[in-house]
């Protein structure tokens, strides 16, 4: 009997691949998906298809209005639904989903794609902090599986809470491949011998931008494109500004998910700066990881754990202690200087790719996603 499942998302579900890669492989196994989801950016009042609903949320001074129109809209939709599985995508979907979801005697998955507690923006709200652990503590008890991105997330959930019940699921791309690259150093007017660094993702604090924009500061041969948005952008593009760096560093914004492979194929490596300010940061494992790798570029890590064991195990790039700033100037020095070493890493990357992929992931995971025997 074809199941029926409902996914709920905080987001633009058409910009997050982990959903789009999720529902695209629960439909190849005859599933009917629905997937109720947010925007605060797009022009229309609301987007509909076969498959997604995205409402246009409008975005106040006060964040009480925001949450409750992104409520009210999300509890019609689940009431007046019927589904086998329902996905709370987040924490902030995870209380109506599991209420409505257990009223529907139907099984109820939450995606801690975050450990949402520990958030670095969180760190010096300690009020909040302790009202989402609240809140997850209580609503997390009643789902029937905690999927996660990571294996050390899944540890420090089944603790925190005492709970047993998490699936790792890793934020992996499709096995694709690029169909055109974009050329970046002729879309931005670059030299030939250019290195062109890469970051993707949410332009957020605790991403290693700062630290990466005074790196590229000392080494006048290297680019830096941003792919992404996000509230830290404004803060970001000023900062590029007061370094004299904006002939060097270019916004692309957001890309959607079908085309970002070949932009992100445009760049010679793949950054992930992260810094070490909170448990969620410090357990970080994150999808452009992934995406660098299925893209073909080497990747340039700070040293956390899973990026750590990632980077290390399939030899794709190298892993770096960024509380000395001096040496992110000093690895991206070493590669500029030895293209040889590069070009090790990079050849690397084809080899990974056919192991951290989506269908590879997805495949392992199938059987307790859908309760096949």
């Amino acid at each position: 009997m074809q199941k029926k499942v409902c996914i709920a998302f905080l987001g633009n579900a058409l910009h997050d691949s982990r959903i789009v890669n999720l529902t695209n492989s629960l439909k190849n196994d005859d599933c009917n998906v629905s997937v109720i989801s947010f925007d605060w950016f797009i022009s229309n009042r609301a987007y509909y298809d076969d498959t997604y609903k995205i409402y246009k949320l409008e975005k106040t001074r006060f964040s009480f209005f925001f949450y409750f129109q992104f409520a009210l809209i999300l509890l019609k939709e689940l009431i007046k639904g019927k589904a086998d599985i329902y996905f709370a995508e987040d924490l902030y979907t995870l209380p109506f989903v599991a209420i409505i979801g257990k009223i529907k005697k139907a099984k109820v998955y939450y995606n801690s794609r975050e450990l949402y507690a520990f958030l670095g923006g969180l760190r010096n709200r300690p009020i909040l902090q302790s009202l989402v652990k609240l809140i997850e503590k209580y609503f997390i008890r009643k789902v029937d599986l905690v999927l996660t991105t990571g294996e050390m997330d899944s540890h420090f959930l089944e603790k925190f809470y005492g709970i047993n019940n998490t699936l790792v699921i890793r934020n992996i791309p499709l096995l694709q491949y690029p169909e055109r690259v974009i050329d970046f150093r002729a879309k931005y007017n670059l030299s030939s011998n250019s290195m062109i660094l890469l970051y993707q993702g949410v332009l957020l604090e605790g991403r290693g931008i700062p630290l990466v924009l005074k790196a590229i500061q000392q080494l006048p041969e290297t680019a830096l494109v941003l792919i992404g948005d996000g509230e830290q952008r404004k803060n970001f593009e000023r900062m590029t500004t007061e370094l004299n760096l904006k002939n060097r560093v270019f916004f692309v914004g957001a890309i959607h998910q079908n085309e970002l492979i070949n932009y992100t194929a445009g760049g010679d490596i793949g950054l992930s700066i992260i810094e070490n300010i909170s448990v969620s940061y410090y357990h970080a494992l994150p999808n452009k990881l992934f995406e660098y790798i299925m893209a073909g570029l080497p990747v340039l890590t700070s040293d956390l754990p899973q990026m750590k064991r990632i980077v290390e195990t399939y030899q794709v790039g190298e892993a770096i202690n960024i509380s000395d700033p001096g040496n992110l100037v000093r690895s991206l020095k070493k590669w500029i200087d030895n293209p040889d070493l590069l070009r090790e890493y990079k050849n690397n990357c084809p080899v990974a790719a056919k192991e951290l992929n989506w269908q590879e992931e997805y495949n392992r995971v199938r059987t307790k996603l859908l309760g096949i025997d």
